[in-house]
């Protein structure tokens, strides 16, 4: 009896550790506003940049990461009005609807270059690099542009735009 108290324990301990690995996985993904590498999908159309989408409560997040990880814009969408974040070493340098930014009447916009970084049914956002190296960011609502050639999905969507 005494040598079956072990086993028994072994056998308890593994299915403890079972049920704490799978409540672990259990997380939900999509998590992670503001941080470098946030628990969510890129959904960018561009290889230049990270674009990650978060839902919460009808409202959409949209965070613009640089390649190093940095956050450079964020901003939060629901039933077309737009409302910037204060977060990201750009924060300033976010157009919206809403929210137009004063352009520096020295740094001229290289718009041959504006890169579409993410597109969904509601929201565009696009890139410009100005002539002084910042880059400038303008979000728009798709429902006052060209449709989308693809569904709702913003990764499915944006694998199509280049």
């Amino acid at each position: 009896m005494i040598k079956l108290l072990p086993c028994r324990a072994l056998c308890a301990g593994l299915v403890v550790l079972g049920l704490s690995a799978s409540a672990l996985a259990a997380e939900p993904s999509g998590t992670g506003l503001g941080q470098s590498w946030p628990n969510a999908q890129d959904v960018s159309a561009s290889v230049h940049w990270h674009v990650y989408a978060f839902n919460n409560n009808g409202v959409r997040y949209i965070q613009v990461n640089d390649l190093n990880g940095n956050v450079r814009v964020a901003f939060a969408t629901a039933n077309g009005q737009f409302l910037v974040l204060p977060m990201g070493r750009d924060a300033q340098d976010i157009s919206t609807p809403q929210q137009a930014i004063a352009t520096s009447s020295t740094a001229v916009p290289l718009r041959s270059y504006t890169e579409t970084l993410y597109r969904d049914s509601g929201v565009q956002l696009d890139a410009t690099p100005m002539s002084d190296g910042t880059t400038m960011f303008t979000a728009a609502q798709t429902s006052t542009l060209a449709a989308p050639s693809c569904d709702s999905d913003p990764a499915e969507c944006n694998t199509h735009l280049n």
